[in-house]
């Protein structure tokens, strides 16, 4: 009896100390996040935003450069219809891939060796496409590339996020994401110019040499200080914190609340106590909802811009005989429409909110996609003026949709549920294109621009249900 009793006392002393080392590194832990939140923007954001902007912007461009290369190699290597769809399809399975690979590791080995590893894989693969001389190799490498282009993305948009602040974050993130349309537009007007005048491969050359030189100064960034805060690793997460004041002196008189470490503590079990570590958790009760939501929204934006994106040189060449030079800009324009229309959203979205932008945004693309399909869709004008300002308002989406995600999950999940929700638009990316060339082929024009508007209605449906994030600090939006 008295070594029962005796076995009993070193089990409650072992869970006690327990319970204090977990509140003295909660404390820790709402105490460093609580300086994260207090220090504004400074040159110590920006000069991360700008290396990781830049990785962004390769991104974007390595993942369109293959539809300004089509045009060229319909002709040249005789590509039929279905064959265009598995090149571009292809690149999106990959992609899924990536999100999903890359995701993980980052939540394991950190967010900056996650997207180096990322961004050197998507540059070779770009000097492999420039070597490529004939279908099934520029598939393969089209393939492998996606899987990097699909890691930096998610990686990127956790790490930015995870560096920003409540007040203004909203402003502050979709600063960095207009550097993605930026590098679609980029390489638009590039393809548009390059492609007739030097050929098709420049694309593919102009995405690997500087992607490379961008994967060592991401490299060198610092980590991000919430994920080092979540694996306990305060001494080096103090460190990053203190560069991080140091870059300025002014402070946020008003930071948003941050929980008290036991409150913190609380919320975290009670949210933890059906759950189960990993993915899981992304379906347990507290976060199924969201989750859900998230997956859909992600699905019917990709669905709609990445088809559009994709199709458009294309149709512009094939279905409206246009010149080849002509087809390449009108299609650039789709970017030049998104980033004007980013610029607006980066400087309202933290006044109307994630959610009241994803809705409204959805139903005027919805409007605009069926006023294409009845009245339109026989006129090329028309479909260049209302399939570029859809584009760009279905772009818009995109970019919140990049935003939003990390916002509602917690730093121990975020790469991974950032990085699982993209695999949903690569899936629907992969989907959207394949299922508009059938469509064409089979009913013409007119039954794509109806699928659209189909599925910006379920879009618009899904947002109403959003959680609204503007002005709250991460760690109250996600225990």
């Amino acid at each position: 009896m008295q070594e029962g009793n005796a076995l009993h006392r070193a089990v409650r002393s072992v869970d006690a100390d327990a319970h204090v080392a977990q509140t003295a590194m909660d404390a820790a832990s709402a105490a460093l996040v609580r300086r994260i939140e207090s220090v504004p923007f400074s040159r110590w954001h920006r000069r991360a935003r700008i290396i990781v902007g830049s990785a962004t912007f390769f991104d974007a461009f390595d993942a369109l450069s293959i539809a300004f290369v089509l045009p060229v190699l319909i002709g040249l290597w005789h590509i039929e219809p279905l064959q265009i769809g598995i090149l571009i399809g292809a690149s999106y399975v990959g992609q899924f891939i990536g999100a999903l690979i890359f995701g993980w590791f980052a939540e394991r080995r950190g967010r900056i060796r996650s997207a180096t590893i990322s961004i050197a894989i998507m540059s070779v693969m770009s000097l492999g496409c420039a070597l490529s001389g004939s279908f099934p190799m520029l598939l393969a490498c089209r393939f492998i590339q996606g899987i990097g282009v699909g890691g930096e993305m998610p990686v990127a948009a956790t790490y930015i996020s995870e560096l920003s602040n409540a007040h203004g974050r909203g402003k502050y993130f979709l600063l960095y994401e207009l550097i993605f349309p930026l590098g679609l537009m980029g390489a638009g007007q590039i393809g548009a110019w390059l492609v007739p005048l030097v050929g098709w491969k420049i694309m593919f050359w102009i995405g690997a040499v500087p992607g490379l030189l961008i994967a060592v100064l991401v490299s060198r960034l610092p980590e991000s200080p919430r994920w080092l805060i979540s694996k306990g690793r305060f001494d080096e997460a103090e460190a990053i914190v203190q560069e991080m004041e140091a870059s300025t002196d002014k402070r946020l008189a008003s930071a948003a609340p941050v929980q008290s470490a036991s409150a913190a503590s609380d919320l975290r079990n009670r949210v933890s106590k059906n759950a189960r570590a990993g993915w899981r958790e992304l379906l347990s009760p507290f976060y199924r909802s969201r989750t859900l939501i998230v997956w859909v929204l992600w699905a019917s934006a990709f669905f709609i811009a990445n088809s559009l994106n994709n199709w458009l040189p294309t149709l512009y060449r094939s279905v409206y005989h246009l010149p080849l030079q002509t087809a390449l800009r009108a299609a650039s324009m789709t970017n030049v429409a998104q980033v004007a229309l980013l610029l607006v959203c980066a400087y309202v979205i933290d006044r109307v909110g994630r959610r009241n932008w994803t809705v409204a945004a959805f139903c005027v693309a919805a409007v605009l996609f069926a006023c294409l399909r009845l009245f339109g869709a026989h006129d090329v004008w028309s479909v260049m003026v209302l399939a570029t300002v859809s584009y760009g308002i279905v772009g818009s989406i995109a970019a919140v949709l990049y935003l939003y995600t990390p916002e509602v999950y917690p730093t121990r999940m975020r790469a991974t549920s950032t990085g699982l929700a993209t695999s949903w638009l690569r899936l629907a990316s992969a989907v959207g294109p394949s299922l508009a060339g059938l469509l064409l082929h089979k009913q013409g024009i007119g039954s794509v621009f109806s699928m659209f508007a189909l599925v910006a209605v379920v879009g618009a449906i899904c947002a109403l249900k959003m959680t609204e994030t503007r002005e709250r600090s991460l760690e109250e939006i996600a225990p």
